[in-house]
């Protein structure tokens, strides 16, 4: 993203801080279109990424965030299949993929909370940060309390499934193999990767924004990113 002019820069700070001393009517109406444009935009990452992620294949049909084996069992790969258990490894990444689609949903209402609870220093850095300042600010408000979350949707999910079962016993064959290592729960790695592909998702939602912010057919979307070419 493009260096903000000076003049622009202290614009919108002094919209964003909405000091009521010095702010006339066009200052108080930037200010709104501002929040406004900047919430707009948050929503529309926020709600587009759930959308693509939350339903059959978000993750395992997008290979930018689809849920892999951990290490461990990858670099077994070639060895259990040729002891016949590599199937069990293709079962696996289809599992772990379905239980993420499962519990991103939960997220969205979790995304928008955080959006309304936007402070003049999170627009401010939102208008002046890089080019994932969206996402590091979702990142920053969201990981902690979607963690939490996540863990014991995804551990029903896997445990109805056997998703568990399927895991330890992989695991189990590695260590047999002489290649095991102590990892996390299927859940615990389910869920910090289902993390890290919505916020990913929300990454390109937010750069898709910078990039064409009138293209999102919102007027006010357009109007306050595009005044940061």
């Amino acid at each position: 993203m493009s260096i903000i002019p000076a003049a622009k820069s202290l614009l919108f700070s002094l919209c964003l801080a909405a000091s009521s001393a010095m702010a006339g009517p066009l200052d108080a109406l930037s200010n709104q279109d501002a929040s406004s444009g900047l919430k707009a935009a948050l929503e529309k990452g926020a709600v587009s990424a759930v959308a693509k992620l939350g339903v059959p294949g978000g993750f395992l049909d997008n290979e930018k965030v689809k849920i892999q084996l951990p290490p461990i069992l990858e670099q077994a790969r070639p060895v259990m299949k040729l002891t016949g258990r590599g199937q069990q490894l293709d079962d696996l990444v289809v599992s772990m993929n379905r239980a993420a689609e499962a519990a991103v949903p939960m997220a969205k209402p979790m995304l928008l909370n955080a959006i309304k609870s936007m402070s003049v220093a999170d627009a401010k850095q939102i208008l002046t940060g890089g080019d994932t300042s969206v996402t590091d600010f979702f990142r920053a408000k969201t990981s902690s309390q979607l963690t939490t979350s996540f863990l014991p949707v995804v551990k029903k999910i896997t445990d109805r499934s056997d998703l568990s079962a399927k895991y330890n016993s992989a695991m189990g064959q590695v260590s047999k193999l002489g290649m095991g290592s102590k990892q996390a729960t299927v859940e615990e790695y389910v869920t910090q990767r289902a993390l890290d592909g919505l916020y990913t998702m929300i990454a390109e939602e937010e750069k898709a924004i910078r990039r064409d912010p009138l293209g999102t057919g919102s007027k006010i979307i357009g109007k306050v990113f595009g005044a940061l070419h």
